[in-house]
């Protein structure tokens, strides 16, 4: 055994053994996290997603500069790792390298790698001017960023460096298959030494890149950069469809003694794999309207902090000591953070590695209703509105169907045989606005034949406002009264005017009996006009810019519709606000916080409607009564109501048809 096998052995054991400690440490962390949660069904699917978005880097790119760059540093340090085990192989047995594949593949892994060096230092170089030059707001400081890219930029140069000095020592016959190398060795061979000298230099600095390499792997369990095992696995377990639902608690189960998150470990294994598969990129935050408002809540920082107090928490945890463990809420995760969302789920859909933002907060707030009655004083009237009307609103349950006077509309109970079951909302039952909108729709679906009834006073709240901001038995009381009525009508067919009653019907009731065919009245419109059961002929000489509903888009992925309605009017002119689709701002009202007064900093709905009117249209449009409100509220407080009309889609159709 020679001293370099020794030595070799003596350090990478050292390393490996330290980093597997640490890993081991992680891992059991987050399996002695309480909340269950399964994620092995799908296989197929996931292994596919899982290709796609690692090895493919889809979610990555999804951003053009800073993708490509991470993509250039991901692709090259799969390739160039073949090299650095070649030379851990080679250390400990000198014959056994990787020319036994042959000269031409051997050449042509050489010029890969070789070029793959040169564009990950490339890469690395870009980083560091975005990072510390352009400075964007998400990326915040890091000292952890830092050391990340001098290791991995030093790694670069030094596998440029033995190269180049083995060319100069070895003049091995592979040296025409490194470019890059062969550059810079012409450059070095001035120093003017002797060919042994530049041998040992090479072998100087494949040591130096082995020993960055193992002390890599000892920092990696330690920094964000844990993202590099992480990521991989998070991306696999991710929540397959766009569409989800929040997780039912089980109320009949004796067992459960507490209803929500109080500490970090009542989340799951799942959520601490998030904490670690964090890049700390900023995408979330960048797309987070409360951030962008001035409320205190990022969702990159709540997703650290939890890390951060998971580690706090170390000892307890890893002894099963749950009742040592801390607060989940404490000086960084406070109650400003969690009540500031809207849940619109633009941080979910930015975020390259699947982290699960909105779930986290939705069980937090749970405890802090149902364990704690800690929550907005103002949520204490809805929750009492709803359980004793059926309604965020104080009007009684009796006058929900009053809306529908003089329209000669059925009643379920009065017919029950019909093609489509409306779902009105609490909204359109009972908000002056919206129920002008209700009138509309009813207007398209008698103009099309489609024979359709309503529940009337049988239609209760779908819970959607409690369950959102942490009454989960509210809510269910509620669901299960409508899963029970719907079913007794046998009902197949629903649409509703409200992306919230959407989403909660479709993606939510069915953990209740609910199983429903649901569609929003963007959709079921669209698919009237398609089907030429509609036929918009008088024109709207009007510029028209959409507002896209959180739970439409982001939530169920809905955003064609909705413009394909809107294109179908005769002259009508569509512009797009700068943010919209994917990128769309939430207008402010989403989880719960229609009912909650909004104290800190810019008012959501106000910064949304000014991307509005930036965009000079007439008209804006919108498909959600929550978001009627608040931009017409914005409009207002712009004092643009003069100039500038909120609309309903359905009200647009109505008048074109």
């Amino acid at each position: 055994m020679t001293w370099q096998t020794f030595a070799f052995l003596l350090v990478a054991g050292a390393a490996f053994g330290y980093s597997g400690y640490r890993f081991s440490i992680l891992f059991k962390m987050m399996k002695n996290h309480q909340g269950k949660n399964n994620r092995l069904n799908n296989i197929p699917q996931r292994i596919t997603t899982a290709i796609i978005n690692v090895l493919g880097q889809r979610a990555v790119l999804q951003k053009k500069n800073a993708g490509i760059m991470h993509a250039t540093i991901f692709w090259g340090f799969i390739i160039i790792s073949i090299g650095t085990l070649e030379q851990f192989v080679t250390t400990l047995y000198a014959p056994a390298n990787f020319e036994f594949i042959g000269q031409g593949p051997y050449g042509a892994l050489l010029l890969v790698q070789d070029i793959l060096t040169f564009l990950v230092l490339a890469a690395v170089l870009y980083a560091c001017y975005r990072r510390y030059v352009v400075r964007p707001e998400g990326l915040g400081k890091s000292r952890d960023a830092g050391i990340v890219l001098a290791l991995t930029g030093s790694l670069m140069v030094s596998i440029l460096l033995m190269n180049a000095f083995h060319i100069l020592g070895l003049d091995p016959w592979y040296k025409s298959s490194l470019p890059v190398s062969n550059k810079l060795a012409g450059v070095l061979s001035g120093m003017g030494v002797s060919t042994d000298a530049y041998a040992n230099l090479g072998t100087f600095f494949k040591w130096v890149h082995m020993l960055m390499v193992l002390g890599f792997s000892v920092y990696i369990p330690r920094s964000k950069h844990l993202h590099i095992v992480a990521a991989g696995p998070n991306t696999f377990l991710r929540t397959l469809p766009r569409e989800k639902g929040m997780k039912p608690i089980n109320f009949e189960d004796e067992s459960l003694t507490q209803y929500g998150t109080a500490k970090v470990t009542d989340l799951s294994w799942k959520d601490a794999l998030d904490y670690y598969s964090c890049t700390e990129c900023g995408r979330c935050q960048d797309l987070c309207p409360a951030h962008n408002t001035q409320k205190p809540l990022t969702p990159k920082m709540l997703i650290l902090d939890l890390k951060d107090n998971m580690y706090r928490n170390k000892e307890a945890i890893l002894a099963g000591k749950y009742e040592e463990v801390q607060h989940v809420i404490d000086e960084n995760v406070t109650e400003d953070v969690i009540w500031a969302c809207t849940s619109c789920r633009a941080c979910e859909i930015a975020c390259p590695v699947f982290i699960e933002h909105t779930d986290k907060i939705y069980d937090i707030r749970r405890n802090l209703v149902m364990m704690e009655s800690r929550f907005p004083a103002e949520v204490q009237v809805v929750f009492k509105n709803m359980e004793t009307n059926a309604s965020p609103w104080a009007f009684s349950a009796a006058d929900r169907a009053n809306w529908a006077e003089g329209l000669s509309i059925k009643t379920m109970a009065e017919d029950s045989n019909v093609d489509v079951l409306l779902w009105v909302g609490c909204a359109g039952s009972y908000d002056d606005r919206n129920k002008k909108v209700l009138r509309a729709f009813v207007s398209i679906l008698k103009k099309a034949g489609i024979k359709f009834a309503i529940l009337g006073t049988e239609e209760q709240c779908t819970g959607d406002p409690a369950r959102r901001i942490g009454n989960e038995y509210l809510y269910q009381t509620l669901a299960k009264a409508n899963v029970e009525t719907m079913n007794r009508y046998n009902v197949k067919n629903i649409v509703t005017a409200c992306p919230h009653c959407f989403n909660t019907i479709k993606n939510e009731y069915k953990d209740f009996g609910g199983n429903y065919e649901v569609h929003h009245h963007s959709q079921f419109i669209a698919k009237l006009i398609a089907d030429g059961k509609l036929k918009p002929t008088k024109a709207m000489d009007e510029t028209v810019t959409f507002h896209d509903s959180c739970y439409l888009g982001r939530w169920n992925n809905i955003y064609d519709q909705p413009r394909n309605v809107l294109n179908a009017v005769p002259s009508v002119r569509m512009v797009e606000m700068r943010s919209n689709h994917d990128q769309s701002m939430c207008c402010g009202a989403g989880g719960g916080r229609m009912w909650m007064e909004e104290t800190i900093g810019k008012r959501i709905n106000v910064a949304r409607t000014e991307q509005a009117l930036e965009t000079k249209a007439g008209i804006i449009a919108s498909s959600c009564p929550f978001c009627m409100t608040m931009m017409s509220d914005g409009v207002k407080t712009k004092e643009m109501q003069d100039k500038v009309r909120v609309l309903d889609i359905a009200e647009i159709m109505d008048s074109a048809t």
